[in-house]
């Protein structure tokens, strides 16, 4: 696919003019409040994962509205002394894969926590989480439209609490340095992770890559390809919902949630990216609340930068993590 969106010159000054919700802020303390009622009660059991170097733990906590939430926590093997800590987010369809899938933090020297994605794994990686206490609505097939007409009942208010008590979970591990903790993740994960910045003020880094979720409608209107198709099907129905959707997407829109992010961020944009549009990405980057870089990738699609990114990204890390 050629390069389809807006020039580079403009996506760089490309600030949609997104309305927050009026009591975004109530929403989500009082949403976090809840889970938080909760002990998060992480247990941590080794598992055999068939690598000398890496040590796996299977991971159960307790996420939104205290439902068990998965995951997997990687040690190096030989370690000394508290960790600090990268939580990884997966992408659209996937879930914590198997134990040996995802450990390029561990193998860099941090503790590695990979979250399942609750209701998800069934598509690209497998998942072990059920979405516990989803709504019956009717929903166009996949997750965005999943409770959509209301946000407290909205699939991914499910999922970004989970992804926040998924940082009190890897706190919670003795061999963690609860202070010294990163979040990431790609597409889908990435949009968590911006989310999450934007709801954990004490996040040290926040490395988001081809970030999903951000900036609803530009990204609806924009592309038809899935998981945005999604909503855009939905609303091919329902002719009357249109305005009660959009509402209710603006308290998970990354290039909202994004604002109230402390922490410093490396973002990554593919520009001839189909599935996350680039003036998507770049609208959650110039919305974003704190320090921030952004690396581009013009010849990439939803890839991205891949394994050259990885590079990147880990050595921005580490100038944060050490």
């Amino acid at each position: 696919m050629a390069q389809f969106d807006l020039p580079l010159e403009r996506l760089r000054e490309y600030r949609p003019d997104l309305t927050s919700p009026d009591d975004l802020d109530a929403f989500w303390s009082d949403t976090l409040a809840d889970a938080r009622a909760h002990d998060v009660a992480a247990t941590f059991d080794r598992v055999d994962n068939a690598l000398t170097v890496i040590e796996t733990f299977d991971v159960r906590y307790a996420g939104f509205g205290g439902h068990e939430i998965r995951g997997w926590l990687h040690l190096p093997a030989h370690r000394s002394g508290r960790l600090p800590a990268v939580v990884e987010y997966v992408g659209y369809g996937g879930g914590r894969g198997l134990p040996h899938e995802r450990t390029l933090f561990a193998a860099a020297g941090y503790a590695h926590f990979v979250m399942d994605t609750r209701g998800q794994g069934s598509g690209w990686s497998t998942g072990d989480t059920p979405d516990a206490g989803a709504g019956g609505a009717p929903q166009q097939p996949g997750f965005m439209t999943r409770g959509v007409l209301d946000p407290s009942e909205y699939y991914y208010r499910r999922v970004f609490t989970d992804g926040v008590r998924a940082v009190d979970a890897v706190r919670s591990h003795p061999e963690v340095d609860g202070s010294r903790v990163a979040v990431t993740g790609s597409s889908q994960g990435g949009g968590i992770s911006i989310a999450v910045a934007g709801l954990v003020d004490d996040l040290v880094a926040v490395a988001p890559d081809v970030p999903f979720l951000c900036d609803f409608p530009r990204a609806t209107t924009l592309v038809d390809s899935n998981p945005y198709g999604e909503i855009a099907r939905y609303l091919k129905s329902h002719r009357d919902h249109i305005d009660r959707v959009y509402d209710t997407l603006a308290y998970f829109d990354g290039a909202i949630l994004g604002r109230r992010a402390t922490a410093p961020a490396l973002f990554s944009v593919a520009l001839m990216d189909p599935i996350c549009p680039p003036s998507t990405v770049f609208a959650a980057y110039n919305h974003y609340g704190a320090g921030k870089e952004i690396t581009v990738y013009p010849f990439n699609e939803h890839e991205g930068g891949e394994r050259f990114h990885d590079v990147a990204k880990l050595r921005w890390l580490a100038r944060h993590l050490r």
